[in-house]
């Protein structure tokens, strides 16, 4: 786990072959430079301006879904738009979308055609679920080595409702984030990892 950092809430970095940020939200000012940034959905949350600002350079990819386009007028980096269930390369890195959505929450509507992701990267594949609930689209994943997945409650998963999910793909790792900030703890993580029948790890956040 040593080439993911969970940054706090759902804000994740990934290193190795190149460096991928997800969500990047309250970041440092000195963060590393991003080759590719990826964003599930227009939240302030998830897509902050701010926070790309720091991280993008004119060589870097920044993926977004179209509602987020208005946002990042005057962002320095490649703004492309992605829609769910796309596959796509960037810097040599294989990339999935994956639909993300609520199914009984009114946060993440599934008509707003937001986004989690699946990307391959140091002979890993990785996925980040965005915000979502427990969905049936899970049961098509496969080969996932490593999930990160929402697990505080209200607008995402529960604990119990994100170790229900991983029986539908079976990840090699579950991973617990968006906790720990505007609504969730440490407990929900711990929670999660009693009930997974898989391996979790929980990561200690870096500043």
């Amino acid at each position: 786990m040593k080439n993911i950092h969970w940054l706090g809430h759902a804000s994740i970095k990934i290193d190795g072959e190149k460096i991928i940020y997800i969500d990047p939200w309250k970041i440092n000012n000195n963060s590393e430079k991003a080759d590719i940034i990826l964003i599930t959905h227009e939240h302030f949350d998830h897509c902050s301006v701010e926070d790309i600002r720091k991280i993008s350079t004119s060589e870097t990819d920044i993926f977004i879904p179209p509602d987020c386009q208005s946002k990042l007028t005057d962002i320095m980096g490649k703004v492309k738009l992605v829609e769910p269930s796309k596959e796509f390369e960037s810097h040599g890195i294989k990339i999935e979308s994956v639909k993300a959505y609520n199914t009984d929450k009114k946060f993440h509507p599934k008509d707003n055609d937001w986004i989690g992701y699946i990307i391959n990267i140091n002979g890993k594949r990785i996925y980040h679920a965005g915000d979502t609930d427990k969905i049936q689209e899970m049961s098509n994943l496969n080969d996932i080595d490593i999930a990160l997945l929402p697990i505080s409650g209200t607008y995402v998963m529960t604990a119990e409702e994100a170790a229900d999910a991983t029986k539908q793909f079976n990840p090699k790792t579950a991973v617990p984030i968006h906790y720990g900030d505007i609504i969730g703890t440490e407990n929900d993580a711990k929670r999660f990892k009693e009930l997974c029948e898989c391996n979790v790890e929980i990561i200690e956040e870096e500043q």
